[in-house]
């Protein structure tokens, strides 16, 4: 049962996000714009995550992406559909705000 739940939330062994974002991992904010607009990470691509299955062509398939929302919920999906549409090295970074910190 956890080992369901941790695949179903993307938790597993720890990433350096930090160091990803500086090695240049593409951002991806599946917010809606105007909650984008309200604030966001510099950097950072706005999809939102009903518009992510028409738009992943914006995304290098062989580039880290993070994927970011308000809460980690959005971006868990957003996750998934990144991973099953061949995108190797995707991570559900959580709340935008809490990726903030290595904004640059």
């Amino acid at each position: 049962m956890i080992a369901t739940l941790k695949k179903l939330f993307g938790v597993g062994p720890a990433v350096d996000l930090g160091a990803l974002i500086a090695n240049g991992a593409t951002i991806v904010d599946v917010r809606t714009s105007g909650e984008y607009a309200s604030g966001h990470i510099k950097g950072s691509l706005n999809i939102p995550l009903a518009a992510l299955g028409s738009q992943m062509s914006k995304l290098k398939k062989d580039k880290p992406v993070i994927t970011c929302c308000a809460s980690g919920m959005r971006s868990s999906s957003a996750k998934a559909m990144l991973k099953s549409n061949g995108f190797t090295e995707v991570h559900n970074g959580g709340s935008w705000y809490n990726l903030k910190k290595f904004e640059k």
